[in-house]
């Protein structure tokens, strides 16, 4: 992570925003006090999480705000990048819950005074219950009740929001939840996968007019989650299969945003997979952004096993691996985002998300040496730092996660953070990445004001 703070290096820039993120079901706990969620459902579903857990504690950040508040503020961080939950927000009569604006106004404002700046992202998955009663993501009036709810928050909000994104990672609410079921609401179909996504980027669309409605000087994009593809082989087969998986997978999220429609496979499908599209809908889903946020984790190799869909392999034998079985492949985010740059004409790109999941473990002395991690961090900033200077114009990035917490599906069993929760007890620890990253962002901020 020595990057950071060398004179020269594209983080060295005073424009260049460093920063944590995470999401509100993740964290927040406090369920008392918002609407049951998609999430609490699928949680209450039996064989749904891997440990059984759910999302009615979890960092129990509600209640120790102004704790993780004041570990943000020491990690010298320019920005924190939180989500909103949609349910602590809207009640089911439609009417506005007063108290969970307030959390989130309390947040903002100490933010501000600690001169951190706020990227806000509007939904992380975790729809209100009543809303999935009527459909969810499959039916259409859901895009208007989100345009509705982003137009209470950024009234509500004003001018204290530095950046906002409308949708983190709509493959993974989409295709995780509505096509093979891993994630919530767990529906199972292909007939369900491709109409939800245009659902969401519907919702996208009408949310980013809301914000150039009411707040026209904040900057305001999407979050999309991105996998680099590449053929087991050299063969024609292996190629094409590799080429089907990225217009699936990233070329399905991302077209429609930049060129106001989907890849041309959309003609190969079943007429019973298509979404729904309407007259008007792709000139709302292509509505000017001014930045796209990235999230990259590991990269694919995919062969043509002779299946309807391509075989995305397990990673490499002798490779290195996360927690969770990834492969570790800075080179795939150089790769990536030069792909998109050439690809597309791109606003400003952000890198929103970026870590990993590793078995940390406290050690007697109370130290977690996640030496993983900072590898990891490492690699993958000078990867982007290569990007850079290939022509790739990224404003920001930030760390995957700033705690261990919910981890969707896998419950608790997988730790991104560079903080260690003890879910017993709720003790946060700065991780040996949290006291790297610590250093060298003062570093860094000292060069900055000095110049």
């Amino acid at each position: 992570m020595e990057i950071l703070a060398q004179p020269g290096s594209p983080f060295m820039q005073s424009n260049f925003t460093m920063g944590v993120a995470t999401s509100s079901f993740q964290i927040e706990g406090d369920a008392d006090n918002r609407e049951p969620s998609i999430w609490d459902t699928f949680c209450n579903t039996p064989g749904k999480i891997a440990d059984g857990s759910h999302g009615l504690v979890a960092c129990d950040h509600v209640n120790r705000l102004e704790e993780d508040l004041s570990i943000i503020d020491s990690l010298n961080v320019d920005a924190y990048r939180f989500s909103i939950s949609w349910p602590r927000i809207i009640k089911k009569d439609g009417s506005v819950n007063q108290q969970g604006l307030d959390f989130y106004l309390a947040l903002l404002a100490k933010l501000k005074q600690n001169n951190i700046k706020p990227y806000v992202t509007l939904y992380h998955w975790d729809l209100p219950q009543y809303l999935e009663d009527e459909g969810g993501w499959l039916n259409r009036k859901t895009a208007y009740a989100f345009a509705e709810y982003v137009d209470v928050v950024s009234k509500a909000f004003g001018d204290n929001v530095f950046s906002y994104a409308t949708l983190n990672e709509p493959f993974c609410s989409a295709y995780l939840g509505y096509e093979v079921g891993i994630h919530a609401p767990g529906k199972v179909g292909k007939e369900f996968g491709k109409k939800a996504i245009h659902h969401l980027l519907l919702a996208h669309g009408l949310g980013m007019r809301v914000l150039r409605k009411n707040v026209p000087n904040i900057e305001s994009g999407v979050v999309l989650n991105f996998t680099p593809f590449y053929p087991n082989s050299n063969d024609e087969k292996d190629i094409r299969a590799t080429k089907l998986a990225h217009d699936h997978h990233n070329d399905w999220y991302i077209k429609p945003l930049m060129h106001g429609c989907y890849p041309a496979l959309i003609d190969d499908i079943p007429a019973a997979h298509r979404p729904d599209i309407l007259d008007g809908d792709m000139d709302i889903i292509s509505e000017k952004i001014d930045y796209l946020g990235v999230n990259y984790y590991t990269r694919a190799k995919v062969s043509d096993d002779g299946s309807e869909d391509p075989c995305q392999l397990p990673a490499p034998e002798g490779s290195e691996t996360t927690a969770m079985g990834w492969e570790v492949y800075p080179q795939g985010l150089t790769d990536l985002l030069l792909q998109l740059h050439n690809d597309y004409p791109l606003p400003p790109l952000i890198i929103t998300e970026n870590g990993l999941a590793s078995d940390d473990t406290l050690t007697k002395d109370g130290a977690v040496n996640d030496e993983q991690r900072i590898r990891y961090l490492t690699t993958h900033l000078q990867a982007v730092a290569d990007a850079i200077e290939a022509g790739v114009n990224i404003t920001g990035y930030f760390v995957w996660s700033l705690l261990d917490n919910f981890e969707w599906a896998l419950g608790y069993e997988k730790r991104f953070g560079i903080i260690y929760v003890d879910y017993d007890t709720q003790k946060r620890t700065l991780k040996a990445s949290a006291l790297r990253l610590q250093q060298l962002l003062e570093e860094r901020r000292k060069a900055l004001n000095a110049a």
